[in-house]
């Protein structure tokens, strides 16, 4: 039994709450999909979160920013991104210091993960955004109908099934190609040996599915179970405004889901 959580974005309120679910439910191994910071106030702090909570993490394309350089954002996310990196330069305790930028440094790419899940064999990839470019490619739910081969062609890099975040869009990529909200499952995917599935978890720190709800996965024998949370996303917000170099939209957002 494990959980995967993704695109945290500095949103502290938003990871304590899931963090607290995930602990509520038993579940001790955590694996993390990238992001934990840019756009949102709390860079350090979910930062050591992530670092103690979490068996491990892989890249994001908001930490390469801040670790490296923005590369295709927008303004208010490359500010942000610059925002972060000062906070992170600037903090006064060294070991914290060399410990958020030692673990944004070595950050890889992808993991993969060989289980038994139940009476089914499992293999696992874990990017952050896909099974092809696992740093910054978008796989939107109308890339099934405007991009079909786009699809097929992401799925022949999938042996089994590939958790992904990015788009902060929850919901399941079948290779037909189709893609199912987490309601059209019932909130539950079952694992199959021979269906190859790309398993978008959302977004604990900023959804964009006009969901206002933090959202992760975690799976119990075959399941992948998708969870939403109510968080106060009012206290995340408000803190959002009062930093100047943070773009006033992405306090508004998190009362949208957007």
């Amino acid at each position: 039994m494990f959980a995967v959580i993704s695109d945290i974005h500095s949103n502290l309120e938003a990871l304590m709450t899931v963090l607290a679910d995930i602990e509520k439910r038993g579940i001790r191994t955590i694996y993390c999909l990238g992001d934990v910071i840019g756009y949102g106030p709390n860079p350090k702090e979910c930062l050591d979160l992530i670092i103690e909570k979490t068996k491990w993490c892989v890249l994001g394309n908001h930490d390469y920013a801040v670790f490296y350089e923005p590369t295709n954002f927008n303004y208010g996310a490359e500010q942000a991104s610059f925002w972060t990196r000062e906070v992170l330069e600037t903090e006064e305790e060294k070991q914290s210091r060399d410990i958020h930028w030692s673990f944004l440094g070595t950050l890889p790419m992808r993991r993969m993960l060989k289980t038994k899940l139940g009476a089914n064999a499992a293999i696992m990839d874990f990017v952050h955004a896909s099974p092809r470019k696992p740093i910054n490619e978008y796989i939107f739910p109308d890339d099934v109908y405007t991009n079909p081969m786009k699809v097929r062609v992401l799925f022949e890099r999938v042996k089994h099934i590939c958790f992904v975040g990015h788009t902060h869009l929850p919901g399941v990529f079948l290779d037909e190609p189709d893609f199912y909200l987490p309601e059209e499952l019932g909130n539950v995917y079952p694992i199959i040996d021979d269906e190859k599935a790309i398993i978008n978890i959302g977004s604990v720190g900023q959804p964009r599915d006009k969901d206002s709800r933090a959202s992760y996965v975690y799976v119990d024998e075959n399941e992948v179970n998708f969870v939403r949370l109510e968080y106060d996303f009012e206290t995340t917000a408000k803190k959002i405004l009062e930093i100047e170099r943070l773009d006033n939209f992405h306090a508004e957002r998190l009362r949208d889901g957007r």
